[in-house]
């Protein structure tokens, strides 16, 4: 089966097969494949009978996802389905209530087919910190997917699934998707609505889709985005038909190469497919501009101030006493908090929550949360003089193809290096994709593609040209 949002939306208009059909094929694929560890939850029972409902109502009509499945990373709130957000603090967690991507999802017809596997609470890029194990890269067993939507990565590259929601806060969506080959888009600040979303750091979460093609992600955002008076960062301004904006030729399109981002630190033969991919543009037309970014070197540590800063404040809710895990033996109230906070979350988790009370502390406020904000200012306004002279941003959203597991756990440093290339994107709000571009040694290599704040159909429109001309995104990993 071709897994495509385009594909099953044909065959099922055509009456080739049914969303029945499709469901009991993909439910038989994630049990052959559960090696991946790619999910956390899967109900058959209720996703067959959304399925078989979804057939039933047919007959009046839909849009392209009617009666496709999907999957959400376990960060999304679903109703009356358990959402762990990969972690022991909320492993038996039900909440009462649909997050509005989830909810808008529904609307558009998808059917949920069962809830992804991540790194805890989002926190990670290797999918290694998940209380439920670590997820395994379908290219290769022994290498991690990347973080923190490995499950959801993982279960679109191995077919598991047409498409599947992710999160991205400093890469979290983009680094996978390069490591999984698949399509991963991060839209603007405020594009998505992030209620629902279990909270890692608010001023940079956001939702979006990843799928095989930049085509379907394109249908999968226009379902997704839109204003809701829930979420106070949501952006009040009309979601466009990003589906029908696709196909515009690139004839005259500037490419930005940003300098810092083809240098040392990257592995020389990603940097090989990357220039190939660049010299597929021109053959399109578009014209290579070489642009700077030179605050860009120090976005890493600017985020691992404010991302902790901000998770040690939403995370605090986690106290034992209203939901979520409860250590069992304590002494008193005092007792209960440190017990259960010690007990239900994962050493990455306790890190960055130590690291961002420190930074929030008395005395270190101003040396380190306040700097980290004016720099970030900084990146910003680099991002747009860099706009100035070109329309997208072209690079490597990973430094390197997936690495062992286990390779990075003994060095959390090297482990956040993994997103300097996309984690400047988060800082500034502006949207970026990661897409197949070529292979190195058998593994996937993503480029990232960086755009004008709302700029999201350009976006995706200059992906799907070079998935016109090419094929990288159509391949699958050997077994599958």
């Amino acid at each position: 089966m071709t897994l495509t949002i385009t594909k099953i939306a044909e065959d099922l208009a055509a009456g080739r097969c049914s969303s029945r059909e499709i469901m009991d094929d993909l439910l038989a694929r994630i049990k052959a494949h559960s090696a991946l560890n790619a999910f956390i939850s899967v109900d058959e029972e209720a996703a067959r009978k959304d399925a078989e409902a979804a057939d039933r109502t047919r007959r009046a009509g839909g849009g392209v996802l009617a009666g496709v499945p999907i999957a959400h990373k376990d960060i999304f709130c679903t109703s009356g389905v358990k959402t762990t957000c990969g972690s022991r603090m909320l492993a038996d967690f039900v909440p009462p209530y649909d997050a509005t991507v989830v909810q808008k999802m529904k609307a558009a017809g998808c059917i949920m087919v069962g809830k992804t596997n991540m790194d805890e609470f989002a926190m990670g890029s290797s999918n290694e910190t998940s209380f439920f194990g670590p997820v395994r890269n379908p290219w290769d067993h022994d290498r991690v997917p990347g973080g923190s939507s490995g499950g959801s990565a993982a279960a679109v590259a191995a077919r598991l699934v047409p498409a599947a929601t992710g999160t991205d806060t400093g890469g979290s969506i983009r680094q996978p998707a390069a490591l999984c080959g698949i399509t991963g888009l991060k839209p603007s600040y405020g594009r998505v609505s992030r209620y629902g979303l279990i909270a890692f750091a608010s001023s940079l979460d956001q939702a979006g889709p990843m799928a095989q093609s930049a085509a379907d992600c394109a249908h999968l955002l226009s379902a997704m985005a839109g204003f809701d008076e829930r979420d106070a960062t949501s952006l009040d301004v009309p979601v466009p038909d990003y589906a029908a904006a696709l196909g515009k030729d690139l004839k005259g399109l500037r490419i930005g190469v940003v300098k810092e981002h083809f240098a040392q630190g990257v592995e020389p033969a990603v940097l090989d497919v990357l220039r190939e991919a660049l010299r597929e543009y021109e053959r399109q037309g578009a014209v290579l501009v070489d642009v700077s970014l030179p605050n860009s070197a120090h976005a890493v540590p600017c985020y691992y101030v404010l991302a902790p800063a901000e998770a040690s404040s939403n995370l605090a809710r986690y106290d034992g006493v209203r939901y979520g895990f409860r250590a069992s033996e304590y002494r008193d109230l005092e007792d209960m908090y440190k017990k259960t906070r010690s007990e239900g979350f994962g050493p990455e988790v306790k890190r960055r929550i130590m690291i961002g009370t420190y930074a929030l502390s008395a005395g270190y406020y101003d040396a380190y949360y306040l700097k980290a904000l004016k720099l970030r200012r900084l990146i910003a306004d680099d991002f747009a003089r860099a706009f100035e002279r070109c329309d997208v941003l072209a690079g490597p959203a990973s430094p390197s193809t997936a690495f062992a597991l286990g390779a990075k756990n003994t060095d959390p440093v090297s482990m956040y290096l993994n997103d300097i290339f996309t984690i400047p994107v988060n800082l500034a709000g502006l949207p970026a994709l990661s897409m197949p571009a070529g292979f190195v040694g058998g593994l996937p290599v993503g480029m990232q593609l960086i755009g004008r704040y709302l700029d999201e159909a350009r976006l995706l429109n200059v992906a799907h040209r070079f998935q016109e001309a090419t094929d990288w995104h159509t391949r699958v990993p050997a077994g599958i």
